[in-house]
């Protein structure tokens, strides 16, 4: 008997073919009530009817049977911190106060190599158990901590986009590098990780505050010479650190326009937070394609604001938007919940999003924004098989309140994104393998 690595998962299948226009826009994806996916060697291979699985069974072949549940792409997440597993739920203060006391302090133990690897051990576990099977990550300043969590998503055939941050400046001795070391190393980690199989390295200076303009000319140069890599930083997030950054950098004309001096803002930029903009920066990164990542959990729990998506998604000048959870300032791993308090936000800031552009951008809008849509972010022959399966009446709540969607998609997705949590999540598969099924 011929054994083959084919896997067949049976459920309702549901995937995002493009943006919806808002409530109702079924032609935005594809929903097979009772459908197969068909799965080898870590792809998918066919998406079909149900009523089609014999024609798919091989020698050897498993069934996941996941009937009356939903089959989704597995979830992306844009922007998290790996060294910030236990900073979450840390009390009160505002950004700047809360990361000289909280963040800093966690970052600096991950100079240990072991405790980096138990900490990688323990972020991808969550992250799996959340149903989120690609992350764009922050690591902390030791080059170790970042190669520890590399070796670690390799080992568990993850999709990951990490980076070392870089930082020479604003933060305890322990936790600094010069900019030339920050060079060095980055430069290290893209030629022994990038594009390794599954693992990407990121351009990653935290932001203007902790790096002088020597590290931000080095950033730069790390973008021109790999352009292939994203680069990620944290901007307009909090009116301090504006105010900070303009002391820090009189010379330049603002925030932006700090890192787009030097060579940092273009399409393969993630920007994260960006709250406070002036309308002169949201023109420059809509004409520059750069992207802000939205991160609702940490803006309310720091205090930070109210993010506009419509302004910069709707507005003259589009910018492409990102969702995130921003864990440790963000308050859950869980995509679900970080789509609820967007849902909140955008309901207090007079906008509106509906179940089908939550999920969306949970999926395939997320993956698009990341440069990885040919590999993620939707159920299609050919792409990677990161799938999540989750469960509309998996909590005595959900079950209740599902008595009353009757059939309705839609509805049974608000209900996920509303009351949904790990609790919702069945199973979570990367590269077609069942990684943190309950």
């Amino acid at each position: 008997m011929t054994i083959t690595s084919r896997r067949i998962l049976r459920g309702r299948i549901l995937s995002f073919l493009r943006r919806p226009a808002g409530v109702g826009d079924a032609s935005s994806y594809r929903h097979l009530a009772d459908g197969v996916v068909v799965v080898e060697d870590g792809r998918i291979v066919a998406v079909a009817d149900a009523g089609e699985i014999d024609a798919f069974r091989t020698a050897g072949c498993v069934v996941d049977d996941h009937r009356g549940k939903l089959i989704l792409p597995g979830f992306v997440d844009t922007h998290i911190h790996f060294p910030q597993t236990r900073v979450i739920a840390s009390y009160g203060e505002q950004l700047l106060e809360w990361l000289s006391k909280y963040t800093f302090p966690a970052e600096m133990r991950y100079a240990d190599r072991g405790h980096a690897e138990a900490g990688a051990r323990f972020f991808l576990d969550e992250l799996a158990r959340n149903g989120t099977t690609t992350a764009v990550v922050y690591g902390s300043v030791h080059r170790e901590a970042i190669e520890a969590f590399f070796e670690e998503s390799e080992r568990r055939g993850t999709l990951m986009l990490a980076g070392k941050t870089m930082m020479d400046r604003g933060a305890p001795a322990p936790l600094t590098d010069t900019a030339e070391s920050g060079y060095r190393d980055t430069t290290a980690l893209v030629k022994a990780w990038h594009r390794r199989g599954r693992q990407r390295v990121v351009v990653t200076p935290r932001f203007a505050i902790t790096s002088t303009p020597a590290q931000l000319e080095a950033a730069g140069a790390l973008a021109r010479e790999n352009p292939d890599c994203l680069v990620q930083t944290h901007m307009s997030e909090n009116r301090a650190e504006i105010a900070y950054t303009a002391e820090l950098y009189p010379e330049r004309a603002g925030y932006l326009d700090v890192y787009d001096h030097y060579g940092l803002v273009g399409p393969r930029t993630l920007l994260g937070h960006c709250i406070h903009l002036r309308p002169d920066e949201i023109e420059r990164m809509s004409e520059a394609g750069a992207v802000a990542v939205f991160c609702p959990t940490s803006n309310l729990f720091i205090g930070s604001g109210l993010f506009d998506h419509d302004g910069l998604e709707k507005g003259p000048h589009p910018v492409r938007i990102g969702l995130a959870t921003d864990v440790g300032g963000g308050t859950d791993y869980s995509m679900l919940r970080t789509a609820a308090e967007a849902y909140k936000i955008m309901q207090l800031r007079g906008q509106k999003l509906s179940a089908l552009s939550a999920f969306d951008r949970m999926t395939r809008a997320n993956a698009e924004v990341i440069g990885e849509a040919d590999e993620i972010g939707r159920i299609e022959p050919g792409l990677a098989a990161d799938l999540v399966v989750l469960d509309s009446r998996a909590t005595p709540a959900m079950a209740h309140r599902m008595e009353a969607v009757d059939g309705d998609l839609e509805e049974e997705l608000f209900v996920l994104m509303t009351l949904g949590d790990d609790r919702a999540v069945a199973a979570t598969y990367v590269a077609g393998r069942p990684v943190g099924a309950r």
